[in-house]
């Protein structure tokens, strides 16, 4: 999201105008380079995403809640990837790329409940003495 947001912000949205890859392929020139760092980022973490969601289905001690919200965040990348394509292909048009950050905030949110799921940690018992 930070990557994103600089871009959105320095106006270098359509500085690779091509999805998913730049003019120049996979290494593109220094023209490129910071949009392609953003495809880049999105691309690994979409990745993980999906492997954390895979993951969880796999592994028999994964809670109900960890599921759930990986997979919504797994789909969520799906839908992500999806829009950030249609942004480049309408330019920027400005509904798309509100929506684009929209989700992108509710996707962090569901791997941040993932981890913290994942991470819970118990409160050990209080015994009384009666």
């Amino acid at each position: 999201m930070f990557v994103g947001g600089y871009i959105s912000a320095a106006g270098l949205g359509l500085t690779c105008p091509e999805w998913p890859l730049c003019p120049n392929g996979i290494f593109p020139n220094e023209e490129y380079f910071i949009e392609w760092v953003h495809r880049l980022v999105a691309a690994t973490t979409g990745t993980l995403v999906i492997a954390t969601s895979v993951a969880s289905w796999i592994n028999k001690n994964a809670g109900r809640k960890i599921k759930f919200t990986s997979t919504f965040a797994a789909a969520l990348v799906v839908t992500q990837i999806t829009l950030g394509a249609l942004v480049i292909d309408l330019k920027l048009h400005a509904v798309l790329v509100a929506i684009h950050l929209g989700v992108g905030i509710l996707l962090f949110a569901m791997v941040l409940l993932t981890t913290l799921f994942a991470f819970k940690i118990t409160k050990p018992r209080i015994e009384t003495k009666t």
